[in-house]
């Protein structure tokens, strides 16, 4: 019994207070930091960095950290590694999440940079600092890389039959933030599917469509398949709205009523544009009716369905109004002659 007691003393009892302390200040160094960054959880990792560091000081030179029980040729993996390349690693992805949630906007905000450059410069720089990490805690443990040589060789095998698409992906996500031909905040086409770009990721990139349903799709897919970017260089697009009249109809009547509607959507809507003006196509004669189109310029494309509907509304309302005809699809039957002995049997039976 007195073994265990001094073993506790020894060992445990001064980390242990060490660990309750901590606890206690938490929620402490939490309210503080909520102060300057708001929605973050730095108080908790905070308490965790200082209960690591003060483990590695006090245990320093204790044979169980250093006691190898994974080997890689001359190279030992102990205790003491891994905390030190968890410490390490984690503390990069942090600091790299506050400093691009709390610092870099007030860069982007100076120099006017839209969503998509702001959103791959924080990709790249996380990317940055990870990789800094990474060569950071593979000198502070003092790994030798040609150790690895074997790994490595087995890894680049791996990535070459099974970890084909991943590597792809990754390395046309590093294109898409680059090249940029879709970036976050653009409204995009993806087979007849219509969303905005949330976030690319190293793998597969997040679209959130007009009805809230989130789509992972992979990287490579954007730059070998037919994507529709609806917000790519210049943002306005045309909005083309189809309309049928019967053959009765005065065509200019038509024409000038269409353009009534066009003007008063502009009035009730900002995305929708005078310059380049709205123009009435007269496209052609029709098995039903005389076909028209209304072109109207909107330079917002997530507005397209709302203002599409509403045009619509408008001209059904206006055309009822001036008793404009919507015709449905009719089929006119002519009978020339009938065989009269065909008639008589008709009649027989």
């Amino acid at each position: 019994m007195e073994s265990v007691w001094l073993f506790i003393n020894q060992y445990l009892l001064i980390p242990l207070i060490v660990a309750a302390g901590l606890l206690v200040l938490t929620p402490l160094l939490n309210r503080l930091i909520r102060k300057k960054i708001p929605d973050s959880h730095f108080g908790h990792w905070l308490s965790i960095y200082s209960f690591i560091i003060f483990i590695l000081t006090y245990y320093q030179g204790k044979p169980f950290l250093t006691y190898p029980f994974i080997s890689f040729g001359k190279f030992d993996v102990d205790l003491n590694l891994l905390i030190v390349s968890f410490f390490v690693l984690t503390l990069a992805y942090h600091l790299s999440k506050v400093l691009t949630k709390q610092f870099l906007p007030t860069v982007f905000t100076r120099y006017q940079l839209d969503v998509g450059i702001q959103y791959t410069f924080n990709r790249l720089f996380h990317y940055v600092v990870m990789i800094i990490a990474v060569l950071v805690t593979t000198s502070m443990v003092g790994l030798d890389l040609s150790a690895l040589t074997v790994f490595a060789g087995v890894l680049g095998v791996g990535i070459g039959f099974g970890l084909q698409n991943i590597t792809s992906n990754f390395i046309s996500g590093i294109i898409l933030l680059f090249e940029r031909p879709i970036k976050v905040g653009d409204r995009v086409i993806v087979e007849e599917i219509i969303g905005d770009v949330e976030k690319i990721n190293m793998r597969a990139t997040i679209i959130r469509s007009i009805n809230n349903e989130h789509i992972i799709v992979p990287n490579s897919y954007f730059l070998e398949e037919h994507v529709v970017n609806r917000s790519y260089a210049a943002p306005e697009m045309r909005l083309v709205v189809p309309i049928g009249v019967s053959y009765d109809s005065d065509v200019d009547k038509v024409e000038a009523l269409l353009m009534s509607v066009a003007e008063e959507e502009s009035n009730k809507h900002e995305t929708i544009l005078t310059t380049p003006e709205p123009f009435v196509n007269f496209v052609g004669f029709g098995d039903s009716s005389l076909d028209f189109e209304l072109f109207i310029w909107i330079q917002d494309p997530k507005q397209f369905m709302r203002i599409k509907s509403s045009v619509n509304f408008n001209i059904f309302r206006t055309f009822n109004q001036h008793d404009i005809e919507i015709p449905f699809p009719q089929r006119d039957l002519h009978v020339k002659s009938i065989d009269q002995k065909l008639l008589s049997d008709l009649k027989e039976h």
